[in-house]
């Protein structure tokens, strides 16, 4: 919205700086990170008079998780979602068709979570929405979502698949690109899901992807920039950065609630539409392949639930003591700060090799 005041740059020059993506992607997180911190008290306070008894807990899971965690309010993601937006909005440039395609998904995604999540409040119980409906209505979300951003694009790349570390190698896709990139959204979304156990796990390695994503897009965003580093110049996607500018601000704002002990669970709310904002940027940034690595921890997480649900059906024998896999270490004995500060060092650790992919062709 504070981009239309650089039109009139020409005759108040200081309005100049509201052309630069870098000043609106830091402003987007400061007005983000703020928004959380003044509201999200009362957003707790009032999510704890309507949930009563708060998120459902495993009572096949930890058994700490009873004692340390029953009460706890969730659909925490609704705080995280209106910082985004506030943010979005206010720094964002809103003809930006990559903007809205990115905030079409993380909204229809945090609906689809706050349902389920409501479901899940009112029966007490972990039976929400069924999987394959959720999954059916999240697919067609991110065919929808690949469509507008394959038209905003209309060149070379538009159905494309483009190859980390190798500069020249791009696959033309055509209609399966719709396929795919639904896939990898649906994939993150889901991925961060499962992540989303333990309190502060998720959301630090979400905004260190963010923050990863947030620097691809707006070097794949600038023509000098993608042609020095020789990866794909893709127009457009650069305004991406403010979105993960403002994901940053508002998961720090939240994180500041969802610190152990926390006053509040992100919930699938949170957690779906999160993992598809980061797919949804990977898709239109052309990195896909990279949101792999950059977030290979989701993907170990949802890994360690197929091979424990394929295993168990097939053999009757469980791989892991629980899944996903942060509670497999739970069951070991580790301390759950343990294993959240650990987990988080393996995102910063991905992080750096996914970056190296932007120089290493």
């Amino acid at each position: 919205m504070l981009t239309l005041l650089a039109e009139y740059s020409g005759s108040l020059g200081a309005l100049n700086v509201f052309r630069y993506i870098t000043f609106r992607t830091v402003g987007a997180t400061v007005t983000a990170m703020f928004f959380v911190f003044f509201f999200g008290p009362s957003i707790i306070a009032g999510l704890r008079v309507r949930q009563g008894k708060g998120q459902p807990i495993r009572t096949d899971g930890p058994e700490s998780h009873l004692l340390t965690k029953k009460g706890t309010p969730t659909m925490g993601g609704l705080m995280i979602l209106s910082g985004v937006l506030a943010g979005t909005l206010l720094w964002g440039n809103l003809r930006n068709p990559y903007l809205w395609s990115v905030l079409g998904v993380t909204l229809s995604f945090g609906l689809i979570g706050f349902y389920d999540d409501y479901l899940k409040v009112t029966k007490q119980s972990h039976a929400g929405l069924s999987g394959r409906m959720r999954l059916l209505i999240e697919t067609i979300v991110g065919v929808v979502a690949c469509m507008v951003m394959a038209h905003a694009d209309a060149g070379r790349l538009s159905t494309a698949l483009t190859i980390p570390f190798f500069k020249d190698i791009i696959f033309e896709l055509g209609l399966f690109f719709f396929a795919f990139g639904a896939f990898v959204i649906v994939a993150a979304g889901n991925s961060v899901n499962l992540t989303d156990g333990l309190d502060g796990l998720a959301i630090v390695p979400v905004m260190i992807a963010a923050a990863t994503f947030g620097f691809i897009a707006y070097l794949a965003g600038n023509a000098i920039f993608a042609n020095y580093l020789q990866i794909h110049f893709t127009p457009g996607t650069g305004e991406l950065a403010v979105v993960c500018g403002a994901l940053i601000g508002a998961g720090l704002g939240f994180l500041w609630f969802n610190a152990p002990p926390a006053q509040i669970f992100m919930g699938d709310t949170g957690s779906l539409a999160l993992g598809g904002l980061l797919g949804t940027i990977a898709v239109a940034t052309k990195h896909e392949i990279v949101l792999g690595i950059v977030g290979g921890l989701f993907v170990i997480e949802a890994v360690s639930v197929i091979i424990q649900v394929a295993s168990f059906k097939l053999t009757g024998k469980r791989i892991f003591l629980m899944a996903p896999i942060h509670h497999h270490f739970e069951k070991l004995g580790w301390k759950e700060p343990q294993i959240v500060i650990r987990f988080w060092i393996i995102s910063v650790i991905l992080a750096l090799v996914g970056l190296s992919t932007l120089k290493l062709r």
